[in-house]
């Protein structure tokens, strides 16, 4: 799918130029006369990147681009603006209101078409994260926008490769006032450095002695601990080409010498709001996976994940030709654990079984909340003998000791009652493997509770 442009110019002129350069390489573009009219087409999601005229009527682009940089639902579209504004007072007001770049017309085709494909992979990019941690919402987690808005983009850690002292004294100097600020003079030792540090930000020069600043960049990018550290590259004005292919190579930003003081650190702050941006996308998503599969109260695995992977574990077990012991738990008389004491007592309980049968279980087993107050362990290459065992070591540690609930100030005794058995038949369906241990799940509970019961296949 293409990427949607949004050309946002009071020019008629200027909007049918920047429409015919980005149309010949195949961008579906939209346009805008005005900041109202822009804002409006931004906050419907109909556009991927937004290209902002600076001198308009109603509403400059300076806040056209701020507003859009506030906006929880905007706020991660990337802004260019293109202006006949030079002076670099303009640029930098324009980079402090949110802008990703600021390109001063005329601008050559060739630097135009970089710039929005390189902007193009990262808002697809960072669309991707945003899709999957919608569902962060839906269970509860916060949002990244309002953090992300509220994000000064200072207190960042940035790893500068240079190997000129006078270049990098003096960007070090710069970058400190905001920043922790490590500077790699030896490029060959700059990814290692890079891979080591958990940096935010890479600055890069591309004028290194006797190396290729572009490899360097090339390889941060194809290595998993420096994939998404945004990287910044560095380099004098006749090195506009080498610039370009850095673009296309993954570099997020650049900078010509001589460096605008305040443009650096504009930039540096633009590039570490990102990062933190994308790295709270990514914890979300991570912690949706994991709460998707684990059970809030308890930590353990839940059972849409015991039924899913049981599967797989019986499927292994059968093609090795190894044993697979699999028990049902159910806390015994739990109703009137909650009944008497108060179902926040009977949480307490729960949290304090699912420690114990961590303690008691390998870290190969697999232990689930199969529901309510009933629980599965799995046990890989164990037979029916070893997981009795086992099952009998987990019910004293139960019994053994009285739980603590209401923080510490009741404790109540608390038995199991355990039904158990094993995969031992070749493709056995794992729903009639758990069927004979409920089986002899209920044939503990009726021969008294507080018992293993096991039953061979």
């Amino acid at each position: 799918m293409s990427a949607r442009i949004l050309v946002v110019d009071d020019v008629p002129a200027n909007v049918k130029l920047l429409e015919a350069r980005l149309s010949a390489e195949y961008f579906d573009v939209m346009t805008a006369s005005n900041g109202t009219e822009a804002l409006a087409l931004a906050r419907r999601a109909e556009c991927d990147i937004i290209l902002l005229d600076v001198m308009m009527p109603d509403m400059d682009g300076f806040e056209v681009c701020r507003r859009l940089k506030t906006d929880p639902a905007t706020h991660h579209i990337p802004v260019v603006m293109v202006t006949a504004l030079d002076s670099p007072s303009d640029r930098n007001r324009g980079l402090e209101a949110g802008a990703d770049d600021f390109l001063t017309k005329p601008v050559s085709d060739v630097v135009l078409i970089a710039r929005v494909r390189s902007l193009t992979r990262l808002k697809m990019m960072t669309d991707e994260l945003r899709m999957r941690a919608i569902t962060s919402l839906e269970i509860g987690m916060q949002a990244p926008e309002r953090s992300a808005i509220a994000d000064a983009g200072k207190g960042g850690r940035i790893l500068l490769v240079d190997d000129r002292q006078s270049s990098y004294e003096r960007l070090a100097t710069i970058l400190a006032a905001e920043h922790t600020i490590d500077v790699e003079p030896n490029p060959p030792e700059a990814l290692f450095h890079a891979a080591e540090g958990n940096y935010d930000l890479l600055i890069v020069s591309l004028d290194l002695n006797n190396f290729d600043g572009l490899r360097l960049c090339s390889q941060a990018r194809s290595l998993e601990r420096t994939r998404h550290v945004p990287i910044l590259a560095i380099a004098e004005a006749e090195n506009a080409t080498r610039l370009l292919r850095g673009l296309e190579i993954g570099v997020n930003d650049y900078l010509l010498r001589p460096i605008d003081k305040t443009e650096l650190l504009a930039r540096a702050r633009t590039q570490i709001r990102r990062r933190r941006y994308t790295d709270h996308l990514r914890d979300n998503v991570q912690n949706s996976i994991e709460m998707a599969i684990t059970d809030a109260l308890t930590g353990l695995h839940n059972r849409r994940y015991m039924e899913s992977h049981l599967a797989t574990l019986a499927e292994q077990a059968s093609t090795r030709g190894k044993p697979l012991a699999l028990m049902i738990l159910d806390i015994d008389y739990f109703k009137s654990i909650n009944d008497n004491y108060g179902h926040d007592a009977g949480d307490d309980v729960l949290r304090e079984f699912a420690v114990r049968v961590r303690k008691s279980i390998r870290g190969i087993d697999l232990a689930c909340r199969y529901g309510g107050e009933e629980f599965v362990i799995v046990m890989p290459e164990t037979d029916l003998h070893v997981a009795g065992m086992v099952a009998e070591r987990l019910r004293r540690s139960i019994a053994g000791e009285p739980f603590a609930v209401h923080k510490g100030t009741k404790r109540i005794e608390v038995t199991i009652s355990i039904g158990l058995t094993t995969l031992e038949q070749k493709g056995e369906a794992v729903a009639d493997v758990l069927k004979r241990a409920d089986t002899a799940l209920y044939r503990a509970k009726h021969d008294g509770r507080n018992r293993v019961v096991s039953q061979a296949a």
